[in-house]
């Protein structure tokens, strides 16, 4: 079984940055693609970033493209995202996930394509 738990949330005003953290365990782990997702109060959970673990092409939203990097570290069986020039809409609960495998019919960007998750973590952005 895989688990997945992410850190480096936090408190941050407009302009800072923050790195979170996804870590995986299970004995053997090797996914298709990890993702970060996040969901505001009030909203849609809703597609950030992916990760092929494989050759680790990558894949933004465009409301972060530029400002934050998704990367990966094999080895370690961890995934990073690298928040830049944070902004107060970036506030929200920020989740970890991961594919097994390719799902025929299941993009990156759907939560559908995903079989692990984690528990989340809170990035605060103030104005």
């Amino acid at each position: 079984q895989v688990q997945l738990v992410e850190s480096g949330g936090g408190l941050v005003q407009a302009g800072g940055s923050l790195r979170l953290s996804c870590a995986a365990s299970g004995r053997t782990f090797s996914p298709y693609v990890m993702g970060w997702f996040r969901q505001a109060p009030g909203k849609k959970r809703e597609f950030v970033a992916a990760v092929r673990w494989s050759g680790g092409n990558t894949y933004y939203a465009d409301s972060v493209k530029g400002r934050f990097t998704i990367s990966r570290d094999n080895a370690k069986k961890t995934v990073y995202l690298q928040m830049n020039s944070l902004r107060p809409e970036d506030t929200a609960g920020y989740y970890c996930a991961a594919a097994k495998t390719y799902y025929i019919g299941t993009y990156y960007y759907t939560q559908s394509a995903y079989d692990y998750w984690g528990q989340g973590t809170q990035v605060t952005v103030s104005s």
